[in-house]
């Protein structure tokens, strides 16, 4: 069983990143990443802390709008407005969850299709169906940057994604399909999901329950990507799969801390790279 180390890759593709930027700088371009912060909660606050640091890392600038939990619709939209108005900012991005009250899909569907560096907007997202697209959801295009790194081949691969949410499972099930993998996506209502889950060479699960997935939705010798980032029992970090049950089964694991979840912030360094080059047509 091999450690799929995501600290590991999230480093090598940081460090391309870097590399990039830097010539950027000589042509006086710095990517610029905008993070608005609506509200105080605290697991909000240390995605958004995790992102700056990691543009300090690539030398990218990042900008920070903090407010307060009773914004009104209105004043977020002006500001994102303002952001895509503004030659100074590559990427825009909103931390969700947006505290209640608040339109999360106005506001997604307010940021620029060229700025959106999350891919959450329909454009984009309809792109990506197409397989004609500048931005990927940093999330399934980390995962993916990580079975490359493993050389672990996805064509013709038996694929099962646990999850069918916008954010993972579904963009999830069409980036495997432009790698010719069979795909099947299970969620709340399938039936069999168990069975299904056996018969995966590559299961991805994302689902939010802590250690759901045992050793018996494990065939021998799968690859399982763990998105989950949940407590045990204990409070203990700990993903959507029970590690100790299924490590000795699998061929490649994801550990949490530590797998898909620093991917995720390399795929935004890499997005919010690329949003620099196209607006200055590079």
């Amino acid at each position: 069983m091999t450690i799929l180390d995501g600290k590991k890759v999230s480093a090598d593709v940081k460090a391309q990143v870097a590399e990039e930027t830097k010539k950027l700088a000589a042509e006086g371009i710095v990517p610029t990443l905008a993070v608005i912060l609506v509200g105080d909660d605290p697991a909000s606050r240390v995605y958004v802390d995790n992102k700056k640091k990691a543009c300090e890392l690539v030398g990218f600038r990042s900008l920070e709008f903090k407010l307060p939990a009773e914004t009104k619709q209105e004043e977020l939209m002006a500001l994102v407005d303002e952001l895509n108005n503004r030659d100074d900012v590559n990427g825009i991005l909103c931390q969700l969850p947006l505290p209640a009250g608040l339109d999360e899909n106005a506001v997604i569907e307010a940021i620029s299709p060229l700025k959106d560096v999350d891919a959450f907007h329909k454009q984009n997202v309809g792109r990506i169906m197409i397989g004609d697209y500048d931005f990927l959801p940093c999330t399934p295009a980390g995962i993916m940057e990580l079975l490359h790194a493993y050389d672990i081949e996805v064509e013709g691969k038996n694929c099962v994604v646990i999850g069918r949410s916008n954010i993972v499972g579904k963009p999830m099930a069409m980036l495997m399909l432009h790698e010719n993998a069979t795909v099947t996506i299970c969620h709340s209502r399938t039936k069999n999901i168990r069975d299904i889950a056996a018969a995966a060479d590559i299961l991805v699960v994302a689902i939010g329950r802590a250690k759901h997935v045992k050793s018996d939705m494990v065939r021998e010798g799968a690859v399982v990507i763990d998105v989950g980032m949940d407590r045990d029992e204990n409070g203990k970090l700990c993903g959507d799969v029970d590690f100790e049950a299924v490590k000795d089964k699998c061929s490649y694991i994801t550990p949490v801390p530590g797998g898909v979840g620093p991917m995720t912030i390399a795929m935004l360094m890499k997005n919010t790279l690329k949003a620099a080059k196209l607006q200055n047509n590079l």
